[in-house]
């Protein structure tokens, strides 16, 4: 049996995936700062996660709305979509 995808691999494929990837903003740590980029820049300046890990990853959002968030940054993982 496949192993289950976590909930940001879930956010990001679905983002890369099945929408417009340009919609998506990603916030990370970076050392005591928090960074905000879109997906695809991030993807890239990260290089696949090697730069930056997705453990760095803080929020993902699309447009104004959250489709990820840390369990650490306080509130639950995936944000409530359409509505």
């Amino acid at each position: 049996m496949g192993r289950r995808k976590g909930r940001l691999e879930e956010a990001l494929s679905r983002a890369i995936h099945a929408d417009d990837p340009e919609l998506y903003t990603v916030i990370y740590r970076d050392m005591d700062s928090l960074r905000e980029m879109g997906l695809m820049e991030f993807l890239a300046e990260s290089e696949d996660f090697s730069r930056v890990p997705a453990s760095r990853i803080v929020e993902v959002r699309r447009g104004n709305e959250v489709v990820y968030r840390a369990a650490r940054a306080g509130r639950p993982g995936i944000g409530k979509r359409g509505r």
